[in-house]
C-alpha cells in the first residue's frame, strides 16, 4: 500500500541537506521496496529563510539555492512570518525531522520543536542528543498518547544502528554496561599528537577541515562524549542522567611525554566512555585512558567510533563505525522514517 508521507525539515545545515540529498538518491528505493512516497512540504533554516509548499518542495532546487547562498523563499507558495514554533503550526506534515544544533546544557529549542510537532499530529525524528537526554520520557509519553512515534537513531554514532538494535533485535536482553570511543574528533586529535603535532595545532587543523567547531571545548573537554554517555544510559539502561552526572575529564591534560610513555608500553591514549552498574552503583564516565593492543579500542582510528555492550545473554557485542559523514547521520534519519512507516502498517 502506497504511503504519501509529508515531511517538514527543521534545520537545513549539513545534516539536513544530506538528508534531502538522500531522499532524492533513495526515491525509487523508498517507493519500490517500502511503498513510501516522501515529499517535503516545509523547510526552515537559520540563514536562508523558510519555505512552505503543500505540493512538495523541489529538493534539488532547494539544495542549489543554499549552495548559491540564496534564500529558499522563492520556492514557497505560502507567505510566512514568525518563529520556528509558528512555522511548525503552519505546516501540514506527517513527520517532523529535527536537525538543529545540540544544546548540551538543556536540549532546547529542539525539545520544543518536537513537542510542537507532536501537538500538531506529526511523528518526530531527531539527530539531536539534547531531547534524548533531557526529555526522553516526556517526549516518548507525549508521542505515545497521540499514537505517534519518537525516533532518534542518529543521536549517537551518527547512523549506526544502536537504538534500533536495542529496541528490536536485542528485545529481551538486558544491557548491563557499555564502553567505547564516542567522540571522533578527540580520537583524531590524539592520533595527531601521536604523530608529533601539538594539541593546539591539531585543533586548528581539525577546525580547518570542518571536524572541530570554532569553539572546540565540547569535544576537547569531553562534553560531547558525556552527553552521548547520558543518552545511552537514559535509553538503553533506563537510568536517566545528564552530562553533569558524568564523571568527565577531557584530553587537554595529555602531554607529549604521556604519548611517548604509552607508545613505549605498547599502548595508546583514547578518550574512553563508559556506563554501567558496579556493585549496585551506576558508573558514568568519560576520561583519557591508556589502552593495550588487545583492546578493541586500540585500533579505532581517525574519526571512527566504537561501542561495545555487556549483556546478560551475550558476553559482548560491539559496533564500529568508520569515518562517518553527514550522509551517515542522514541515513539514521532515513532508517527512522522507514521504521515509522512500517510500524504504521
Amino acid at each position: 500500500m502506497l504511503k504519501d508521507i509529508r515531511l517538514v525539515l527543521i534545520g537545513f545545515g549539513n545534516v539536513g541537506r544530506a538528508f534531502a540529498s538522500l531522499l532524492l538518491q533513495k526515491e525509487k528505493t523508498l517507493l519500490n521496496e517500502y511503498g513510501i512516497q516522501a515529499r517535503v512540504t516545509g523547510i526552515i533554516t537559520k540563514r536562508h529563510g523558510a519555505v512552505i509548499n503543500a505540493d512538495g518542495i523541489d529538493l534539488a532546487r532547494a539544495l542549489a539555492l543554499i549552495e548559491a547562498n540564496r534564500s529558499l523563499v522563492e520556492l514557497s507558495t505560502h507567505v510566512f512570518n514568525g518563529n520556528t514554533l509558528d512555522f511548525i503550526k503552519a505546516c501540514e506534515a506527517d513527520v517532523l525531522v529535527e536537525t538543529t544544533p545540540v544544546n548540551p546544557q538543556a536540549g532546547t529549542p529542539a525539545i520544543d520543536h518536537l513537542k510542537a510537532g507532536f501537538e500538531k499530529g506529526m511523528h518526530g525524528i531527531t539527530a539531536n542528543k539534547g531531547p534524548v537526554v533531557y526529555a526522553y520520557k516526556k517526549l516518548t509519553e507525549l508521542a505515545q498518547a497521540k499514537g505517534l512515534k519518537f525516533r532518534f537513531e542518529s543521536a549517537v554514532m551518527d547512523g549506526a544502528p544502536i537504538f534500533s538494535l536495542h529496541r528490536k533485535t536485542l528485545a529481551g536482553a538486558e544491557i548491563e554496561g557499555f564502553e567505547g570511543i564516542l567522540n571522533s574528533c578527540t580520537n583524531m586529535l590524539i592520533e595527531a599528537m601521536e604523530a608529533g603535532t601539538p594539541l593546539d595545532d591539531a585543533i586548528k587543523h581539525a577546525q580547518e577541515i570542518g571536524i572541530a567547531e570554532s569553539d572546540p571545548s565540547n569535544d576537547v573537554d569531553g562534553w560531547d562524549a558525556a552527553i552521548k554517555v547520558a543518552a545511552l544510559s537514559t535509553v538503553l539502561m533506563n537510568h536517566p542522567i545528564t552530562p553533569l552526572d558524568v564523571d568527565r575529564t577531557g584530553i587537554r591534560g595529555i602531554t607529549a611525554q604521556d604519548i611517548a610513555e604509552a607508545k613505549a608500553e605498547g599502548k595508546r591514549w583514547k578518550l574512553v566512555c563508559r556506563g554501567g552498574w558496579n556493585d549496585g552503583q551506576f558508573i558514568a564516565e568519560v576520561k583519557p585512558e591508556k589502552v593495550a593492543a588487545g583492546s578493541p579500542l586500540y585500533s579505532v582510528s581517525g574519526t571512527s567510533s566504537f561501542v561495545s555492550f555487556a549483556l546478560d545473554v551475550l558476553p559482548g557485542l560491539g559496533i564500529l563505525e568508520s569515518d562517518p559523514s553527514p550522509k551517515t547521520t542522514a541515513f539514521g534519519l532515513l532508517s527512522d522514517l522507514i521504521d515509522i512507516c512500517q510500524d504504521a502498517k
